[in-house]
């Protein structure tokens, strides 16, 4: 499908961007990927609907475990979209590598 593939995205955070490595996978309207970040790597699991994708990712953080829900769309070689974590929303974009 049009969306597999590795992007490196940006998540413009209060504190700071975070630049992520993601990695999506779709098979019909299951999504599966990995996400590598200064916070280490982790799996997730979500929805695709056409080129919008959705999942949650759970980063670990010098303070815990952070839930992060990811929502976005993807656009040829683009993606873009919005994290929405306890610290609020923060968007988010990126290309494929």
């Amino acid at each position: 499908m049009a969306i597999d593939g590795t992007y490196n995205i940006t998540i413009h955070t209060p504190i700071g961007d975070q630049k992520v490595k993601l990695t999506l996978k779709t098979l019909g309207n299951t999504l599966s990927g990995t996400s590598e970040s200064s916070m280490g790597v982790t799996t997730f699991t979500g929805t695709v609907n056409g080129n919008e994708v959705k999942w949650t990712d759970n980063a670990t953080t010098p303070m815990g475990s952070l839930k992060i829900d990811m929502k976005g769309r993807v656009e040829g070689d683009k993606i873009s979209g919005q994290a929405v974590s306890a610290f609020g929303p923060a968007p988010f974009d990126g290309t494929r590598s």
